[in-house]
C-alpha cells in the first residue's frame, strides 16, 4: 500500500536587516516589532543585521560592503531569506535578489502576508486582495525568481496567491474590478451610517496599537465573542455592537484594525473604507497597551495615523489597558485626552468606569428637553427613552411632562 505524506509548508528562516539614520532612533525597537511580525507569519528569525547610514541605499536598501556580511550570515544561520525594516522598491528587491540569491521580502510584504491570512469576510478579502495586487503591480520583475525558490511562506498566501505570475494588465484589470466591488461596499457602509445617524445613535470607535486589548475591551463590554489572542493583527475585520449604558442610554461600538510602525501605506489606501469608521465616529476609544515599555511611542503613532485618515477635533477616551503588568507608581498620561482611566479589560477591572465616562460624553453632546406632549403623541417618549435620557416622566391633565437630555437633532420633537 502507498505511503501516505503529509505536505507541509517549508518554515521560513529570515535574517531581519534594518537601516539606522541617526543615533537613538528606533531601529531597534522596530526590528523587534518585525519580529513578531514575522513568527505571527510562521516565520523564525535567526539572525538581525543593522547597518549605520546617513541614508537608505538607492539600489540595495543597505551599503554594497554589509551585503558581504549579510552573504555570511545567510550561510551561517542557514537562512531561507531576508526581511528589510522597510518598503523595498522594485530595484532594491530585485538588486537584492540577484546580489544574495535568496527570497527578499520587506515589512510591507510580512504585513500584508498576515492580513491575507487573517482575511475572514469578503469585504476584507476584497480590501486585501486589492493592497496585495497594488504591492506586486510594480514589483513583477523582481518577484518570480524570488518567489519562485520556495513553495510557500510569506507573501505566497491569500486571496492574491494566483495572481503573482499574471501580467501588468490582467493585474490592472483585476484592480479595477475589485475597486468597484470595494464601491459597493463603501455605498453599503455609507447608508447604513445614515441609518445610525437617522435614529440619533451615536457612535465610538476603538482604536490603538495592535495588540493593545481592542478586541478584549469589545467582548466584555458587548459580548461580542471577538477572537481574543495575545498576537499582532488577531483580528482585522471591523465588528460593531451595541452597548446599553445603565441609564438606558445606547451607543455603539466599532472596532477597527490596530495600527502599527509604517503602516503599509497600500494597506491604508485599501482599508480606508474600514479606518473610516473612525473619523465618522463621535467619539474615539483609545486603548494603550500600559505594560508596553513602547506605549509612548505607539501613542504617538496611533495619533500620527488617526491625523493621515482625517480624525479630527473628535472627543478621546484613552484607556490605560494591562494595569495588572503596570510597574506600581508609573504615572501615564495623554494629554490629548478629553479623559484617562486605567483598566484591565481580560479582568473586567474600570469597565463600569469606561460606562460612566461614555454616558459624561453622550450627555455632554445633548441638550436638556422640557416639554408637555399630547396624549397622541406618546410614541414621541419612546423614542426619547431609546435615543435620549429620560429623566422625569409625569401623566398630567393637559398630557406628559418630560424632562430628558436630548439630541440636538431631536430637541424640535
Amino acid at each position: 500500500m502507498a505511503e501516505l505524506f503529509e505536505n507541509k509548508e517549508t518554515q521560513e528562516r529570515v535574517i531581519l536587516v534594518g537601516v539606522s539614520l541617526c543615533d537613538g532612533d528606533d531601529t531597534e525597537d522596530s526590528l523587534e516589532e518585525l519580529k513578531e511580525l514575522c513568527k505571527t507569519a510562521h516565520a523564525t528569525t535567526v539572525g538581525v543585521c543593522i547597518q549605520n547610514r546617513e541614508q537608505v541605499h538607492p539600489g540595495y536598501y543597505v551599503g554594497t560592503g554589509k551585503l558581504d556580511e549579510l552573504k555570511e550570515m545567510i550561510a551561517l544561520y542557514d537562512a531561507t531569506g531576508i526581511v528589510c525594516d522597510d518598503e523595498l522598491t522594485p530595484a532594491q528587491m530585485k538588486n537584492l535578489n540577484m546580489e544574495l540569491d535568496i527570497k527578499v521580502m520587506d515589512r510591507t510584504l510580512v504585513i500584508l502576508d498576515i492580513f491575507a491570512e487573517r482575511a475572514n469576510t469578503s469585504e476584507g478579502k476584497i480590501q486585501v486582495e486589492l493592497a496585495q495586487l497594488r504591492y506586486r503591480a510594480t514589483r513583477l520583475v523582481g518577484f518570480g525568481r524570488s518567489m519562485s525558490r520556495l513553495g510557500g511562506g510569506i507573501g505566497t498566501r491569500g486571496p492574491g496567491e494566483k495572481k503573482l505570475e499574471i501580467d501588468r494588465r490582467l493585474i490592472k484589470q483585476r484592480i479595477s474590478q475589485l475597486k468597484k466591488e470595494l464601491a459597493e461596499v463603501v455605498k453599503h457602509r455609507e447608508v447604513a451610517r445614515m441609518q445610525r445617524e437617522r435614529n440619533h445613535i451615536k457612535v465610538a470607535a476603538i482604536v490603538g496599537y495592535t495588540n493593545a486589548g481592542k478586541s478584549t475591551l469589545l467582548n466584555h463590554l458587548t459580548d461580542a465573542k471577538v477572537l481574543e489572542e495575545d498576537q499582532l493583527f488577531a483580528t482585522l475585520d471591523p465588528t460593531t455592537r451595541n452597548l446599553k449604558l445603565e441609564s438606558g442610554q445606547e451607543i455603539l461600538l466599532t472596532d477597527t484594525v490596530g495600527f502599527i510602525r509604517k503602516l503599509p501605506h497600500h494597506l491604508i489606501e485599501a482599508f480606508k473604507s474600514t479606518l473610516e469608521e473612525a473619523k465618522y465616529a463621535d467619539y474615539i476609544i483609545h486603548v494603550v497597551d500600559a505594560s508596553n515599555p513602547q506605549r509612548e511611542k505607539q501613542m504617538h503613532i496611533v495619533y500620527e495615523t488617526l491625523e493621515q485618515l482625517g480624525v479630527t477635533g473628535k472627543k478621546i477616551l484613552t484607556l490605560f489597558n494591562k494595569q495588572d503588568l503596570v510597574e506600581k507608581n508609573e504615572v501615564i498620561k495623554d494629554l490629548r485626552a478629553e479623559k484617562t482611566l486605567n483598566i484591565q479589560a481580560g479582568n473586567n477591572v474600570g469597565l463600569d468606569l469606561v460606562c460612566e465616562a461614555l454616558e459624561e460624553f453622550l450627555r455632554g453632546d445633548k441638550v436638556l428637553l422640557e416639554k408637555v406632549f399630547h396624549y397622541e403623541d406618546a410614541g414621541k417618549i419612546q423614542l426619547i427613552r431609546k435615543y435620549g435620557e429620560l429623566l422625569t416622566e409625569e401623566y398630567r391633565e393637559d398630557g406628559i411632562y418630560v424632562k430628558a437630555y436630548v439630541t440636538k437633532e431631536m430637541y424640535n420633537i
